[in-house]
């Protein structure tokens, strides 16, 4: 990391002010060779400088620099800050001399990526600062703060000590059984620290599911036969016309999308293409898109036509939905309705006189008990990275359990726990490969 990097931080656009950031050993240096103001190879560290952005005597832009001496930056480097005019054809033509006096464009993520290798940050900490950027609720906002904190990286990091200490005990009864202060690992003691291990791993783990809630969000389908209302409650549901209603069956033919926030979670309703048997090649296309889609979502709702009797389309939804979580909202409650179902997830209601609205957002919140979801403390583990990588420790160490109880000896149950041990280090990134950075910074932006 000897070189020079920098990046346009703020969005593209025409804007009041854009700010292009530069990090390495060069980068006051650089920017002051076409600066005209103050010299600012020798002012103060965290200070801004008002003067003007200038190149083969000609003046680009007027700016404010901030300079920020290493180490007490965010990537522990010099860091220059460069406050200029909005314009996509300035902010280009500043871009492009830092890069001729030799800068490299930061690659994406690229700042951040130097935060964790110069020490700074850890990589809960640094996929939490992209999480931070893509939050969209304050419930998420909050819980991408709590993973900069540190605090989860706390409990993994006391995790791995649990297990060095296993492992250090081990390794002295192994290499030096003459040891007496040596804490000696029987099968017995070592089935009680694994236990408490994995326990601990397990009540991390509990918190996925509602982390993962907090941080995407929940994707509801709304699906079922033509023109039984799904668009119209799309609409209701997100108070927008976003999706097309008429009374022709088969007008919607494609995804239709919107979103709303409840009891400060994301929910995301997708509106399908009514589900039946049709010669239509495009509403075919439309009817296979809505069946995929009902297998990757979190939630069904399922809407009926109150005023007609089940039909078989009806009943091959429900019988194709039935293992999943789904709610049925029986449509045009404002008449009389001829339907007979009899379900415990049902909600009547229509859409003209909004009601059955609120009652279905109380089901939805009641499915994923968002009121019991503690927003005060999120300390959750959210990251499907993570969480993947804990899973593999839970599934080692239940394998550890069980060959201990057909007498396995601890000396070959050492090499699983070390496995436990640095898959808890990548979380961290206390152990980590070169490939598994490249891929994790990638998809963050260039100026972060």
């Amino acid at each position: 990391m000897s070189d020079t990097i920098c990046a346009i931080s703020t969005a593209l656009g025409v804007g009041a002010i854009s700010i292009i950031r530069l990090s390495g050993p060069k980068s006051i240096e650089i920017v002051n060779k076409i600066f005209k103001g103050k010299d600012l190879t020798k002012v103060n560290s965290h200070t801004i400088h008002y003067g003007f952005i200038t190149y083969e005597d000609k003046i680009i832009d007027e700016v404010l620099v901030m300079i920020m001496k290493a180490p007490k930056t965010y990537t522990l480097e010099d860091i220059v800050e460069i406050n200029c005019h909005g314009s996509l054809a300035t902010v280009q033509k500043i871009l492009e001399i830092l890069l001729t006096l030799g800068c490299r464009l930061a690659e994406g993520g690229e700042f951040t990526k130097r935060a964790f290798l110069n020490g700074r940050i850890d990589l809960v900490q640094a996929e939490a600062v992209s999480d931070l950027i893509s939050s969209t609720t304050e419930a998420s906002r909050n819980l991408s703060l709590k993973g900069l904190t540190g605090k989860l990286s706390a409990i993994i990091k006391e995790l791995r000590k649990d297990i060095l200490d296993v492992l250090a005990n081990i390794a002295v009864n192994i290499d030096y059984p003459e040891y007496e202060d040596a804490e000696e690992i029987t099968l017995e003691l070592l089935k009680e620290k694994n236990s408490k291990i994995l326990g601990k791993l397990k009540d991390i783990l509990k918190t996925a599911k509602d982390g993962k809630i907090i941080k995407d969000g929940i994707n509801v389908a709304i699906v079922g036969r033509p023109n039984v209302g799904k668009s119209s409650l799309l609409n209701k549901l997100i108070e927008e016309n976003k999706a097309i209603v008429t009374d022709i069956a088969g007008t919607t033919r494609d995804i239709v999308e919107g979103s709303i926030t409840i009891e400060g979670i994301k929910f995301n309703f997708i509106d399908t293409a009514g589900i039946r048997n049709t010669q239509d090649k495009v509403e075919q296309i439309g009817v296979i898109k809505s069946k995929e889609m009902i297998n990757e979502v979190d939630l069904i709702i399922c809407v009926l036509n109150g005023l007609e009797k089940l039909t078989k389309e009806d009943k091959e939804i429900l019988e194709y939905i039935e293992e999943k979580k789904r709610i049925i909202f029986v449509n045009k409650n404002d008449q009389k309705l001829e339907i007979d179902i009899k379900d415990k997830d049902v909600v009547y209601g229509n859409t003209i006189e909004l009601s059955g609205i609120d009652a279905l957002k109380e089901k939805m919140i009641e499915e994923f008990h968002l009121n019991k979801i503690n927003t005060q403390d999120f300390t959750y583990v959210s990251n499907a990275r993570q969480i993947a990588l804990l899973r593999q420790c839970q599934k080692i160490l239940e394998n550890i359990e069980e060959q201990i109880s057909i007498q396995t000896p601890v000396d070959m149950l050492e090499i699983d726990l070390k496995k436990v041990y640095d898959l808890l280090g990548e979380i961290t990134g206390e152990t980590y490969k070169d490939e598994l950075l490249d891929e994790l910074f990638k998809n963050f932006c260039l100026g972060k």
